[in-house]
């Protein structure tokens, strides 16, 4: 493909198109209700981070979303980490789903390499089954504020599962099943759940993986638990298992027999939704709580203002349900669109398996990542030449940056016409800061804006925000999604603060190095930190640490995620093998092996290296990001400070591969 200038104008919408646009409504609401105007998207959204209490307001209100209570203040604080918004008032999540009005398109569209057949549930279906489950859970004692853990694919079962658990006001966490045990137990042992959904079994690449080991070893690693519900899937003949005298084993499909009418608690604002999963360098997991309202407060706008979500309309994201993507076509659920599921190898049985399901599904927004669509691209596959694609109005990116060709090569292989919105956010947040508008045009490598309500800035080294320079991502007022706290952190919020507060006090780092142009839109240049980026799913290198180095033949390690715009994600691990020892071929596919079991197949590394010793710091931390930074060609003097490490002769070795990366892939080197 030819090289494309970053920056070209590829797309605009029509005029049809911003008439039609859920934002243009809700700009002429402003105007008829509170009497302000905008003349273009970037006034409107200063207009909305400098007046944050009357933005948040407008929306509860355009999006009827109905509070129970009063409140006194939109926000309690312009502290980030103690802000509450909208105290005295009460909501549930699952409530508001229902209220929707109905549709005659389905709730949910599924398909899966386990169930070929298109599977559609109806409003009313959902309904019931949400009715069903929610009682058993009643049944079995689950009562606000107990957590119920999830080990499933991305199938209605699951959804099914997390809106029975919000309508109780259980609070829900899901790992996908191909998480290994240790990683699993990692993150639901530290939550004790009470309850655990789980699959029997998945298939991936037509091959089926037997989680029913697995699962055994999950109830004996969390003595919370005292019921186990099997979701039949992979095996659905099979006998039930895993009772003991401590748990209860039941079987989804028995539940689902129960004549059940659905109810709601009623909910504080700040009542925990969910716990998603986010690694540092060391530790365990760190288990964000999401709030019930501000969940629901910063989806329904980023879906409905940004992401231009209709009821009716039929919305995908490739994704497990590990990745907060999973969270965000749930919760287009709350907009009433159909959510769109596929669990499997998005290449199997063949390369264009997702693009049929999008003519099948008759989609009209599809998700997936960047690797994926580079994965397209070297195909040789056209979409357009070969599906009817003609109900999706939109694709959307997220998990990497995206490059100007891929965004040139979407508007010549899937639509001329296809609003193009690539996003990027976090985990961390449950949201995106920069993303897409439909009623913006689309340039080449950029996202589009910044979104609504979000006070994103780019700081420089010196911590002031910058215009057309790469600083580091920002977040200098609150927002309805950010977590609550941490789960077992402290009173004084110590992990959460350290984790995003420590570099600037008072003010959240990401991790992730942004420019933001004189015209609003963004560019992600790749990660300011160690998170490990794979797929799209984030994974702490604390936890391929602990795999690898429980190898006898290892006796320390390092894992670097290179990630840059325009480069192939490359992930290379450095191994200290024990004295006398090389590292064979052999060798090689045990730690592959132990990180496919242990971790996940998605956290691999590209490639494996024998080194002398793991570069530290004097208190004896691996030194990830500066050894990130040298191998992604920044000066060693704007890398690291070799007297504040206890073995300064071990960056001689990175030095040297950092030049032999250079040359592999084209990064400008300035060591």
């Amino acid at each position: 493909m030819d090289v494309i200038t970053p920056g070209t104008l590829l797309w605009q919408p029509t005029s049809e198109t911003i008439e039609n646009a859920t934002i243009t409504g809700y700009q002429q609401w402003l105007l008829d209700n509170k009497g302000i105007s905008f003349a273009d998207y970037n006034e409107l959204w200063n207009w909305s981070i400098h007046h944050l209490e009357e933005f948040w307001e407008s929306v509860i209100t355009y999006f009827d979303i109905h509070l129970d209570g009063t409140y006194e203040h939109v926000l309690s604080s312009r502290e980030l980490i103690n802000a509450r918004w909208f105290e005295g008032t009460s909501v549930n999540y699952a409530e508001h789903v229902f209220s929707m009005s109905r549709t005659t398109d389905p709730a949910i569209i599924a398909k899966s390499e386990v169930r070929p057949d298109i599977q559609t549930i109806s409003w009313s279906e959902l309904e019931h089954h949400v009715a069903a489950i929610s009682s058993s859970l009643r049944q079995l004692g689950v009562v606000a504020g107990d957590r119920v853990a999830a080990y499933l694919p991305n199938i209605p079962e699951t959804i099914i599962a997390f809106l029975a658990c919000a309508s109780i006001g259980a609070i829900w966490s899901s790992c996908s099943p191909d998480f290994g045990a240790p990683s699993v137990i990692a993150r639901f042992q530290q939550i004790e759940p009470k309850v655990l959904f789980a699959i029997d079994g998945y298939s991936y690449n037509g091959k089926i993986f037997d989680r029913r080991p697995l699962l055994v070893e999950l109830q004996e690693a969390i003595p919370s638990l005292y019921a186990t519900i099997i979701v039949p899937y992979a095996f659905p003949d099979a006998q039930l298992f895993g009772e003991t005298d401590r748990i209860q084993t039941l079987r989804y499909t028995d539940l689902l027999k129960q004549d059940a009418q659905l109810t709601f608690a009623t909910l504080p604002f700040a009542h925990p939704l969910w716990i998603l999963y986010s690694s540092g360098t060391t530790g365990l997991p760190k288990a964000i709580v999401h709030s019930t309202g501000g969940v629901l407060l910063n989806h329904v706008t980023q879906g409905g203002l940004q992401s231009n979500i209709h009821p009716g309309d039929r919305s995908f994201w490739f994704t497990t349900t590990g990745w907060v993507m999973w969270n965000s076509v749930v919760s287009n659920l709350t907009l009433g669109a159909t959510a769109v599921l596929y669990d499997g190898n998005p290449f199997y049985p063949s390369v264009d398996v997702l693009w049929a399901f999008a003519e099948q599904s008759g989609m009209t927004s599809m998700g997936v990542s960047p690797a994926y669509l580079g994965y397209i691209m070297k195909s040789g596959l056209s979409p357009r030449k070969v599906y009817d694609l003609s109900s999706l109005q939109s694709l959307s990116c997220t998990g990497a940056p995206l490059t100007p060709e891929a965004y040139a090569w979407v508007y010549q292989h899937v639509r001329e016409d296809i609003w193009l919105a690539p996003i990027s956010g976090g985990t961390d947040v449950a949201a995106f800061f920069v993303g897409g508008c439909v009623i913006l045009p689309v340039r080449a490598g950029e996202m589009q804006c910044r979104a609504l309500g979000i006070k994103i800035e780019a700081y420089n080294e010196s911590g002031q925000p910058v215009i057309n320079e790469v600083g580091e991502l920002v977040v200098t007022a609150p927002m309805p999604s950010m977590p609550l706290y941490l789960w077992n952190d402290d009173a004084q919020h110590t992990r959460y603060r350290d984790s995003y507060f420590s570099e600037y006090p008072g003010v959240w780092r990401h991790g992730d190095w942004i420019r933001i142009t004189e015209h609003g839109s963004a560019i992600i240049y790749g990660r300011s930190d160690s998170t490990i980026n794979r797929q799209g799913v984030r994974m702490g290198s604390s936890e391929i640490y602990r795999a690898v180095e429980a190898l006898p033949e290892i006796m320390d390690s390092l894992v670097i995620d290179l990630e840059y715009l325009g480069h192939p994600s490359y992930m290379p691990l450095f191994i200290v093998l024990q004295p006398g020892l090389t590292l064979d071929e052999q060798l090689i596919k045990k730690i592959q092996q132990v990180i496919r079991t242990e971790v996940s197949p998605r956290h691999i590394p590209d490639a494996i290296f024998a080194i002398n010793q793991v570069p530290r710091t004097l208190n004896g931390k691996k030194l990830e990001v500066p050894i990130r930074k040298i191998l992604m060609g920044f000066p060693i003097e704007q890398s690291v400070d070799s007297h504040a490490m206890s073995n300064p002769d071990s960056l001689t070795y990175f030095i040297q591969f950092a030049t032999t990366l250079a040359k592999r892939f084209e990064i400008p080197h300035s060591s």
